[in-house]
């Protein structure tokens, strides 16, 4: 399954953000972006389990990381 990770930095943290969140095993991209969100990440996972997985193990143990907002894609 394929989702978008909208990602909320800590403040002064945006900065290489994206870099970092790369690096999350199942995460295809990352990039910075203007907005409401600093960073979103593409992720492909197996299944919705590897998805709550890669948010709870991956994404939010990156530092820097305040919140995040999942958008699977349907179609």
């Amino acid at each position: 399954m394929k989702a978008f990770i909208l990602v909320r930095a800590r403040p002064t943290r945006a900065a290489g953000l994206a870099e970092e969140i790369r690096r999350v095993r199942g995460v295809i991209s990352a990039d910075t972006v203007t907005g409401d969100y600093d960073v979103i990440a593409v992720c492909e996972v197996p299944d919705v389990k590897g998805l709550g997985d890669l948010i709870l193990n991956g994404l939010h143990r990156v530092e820097g990381v305040e919140k995040t907002s999942t958008c699977i894609v349907v179609a």
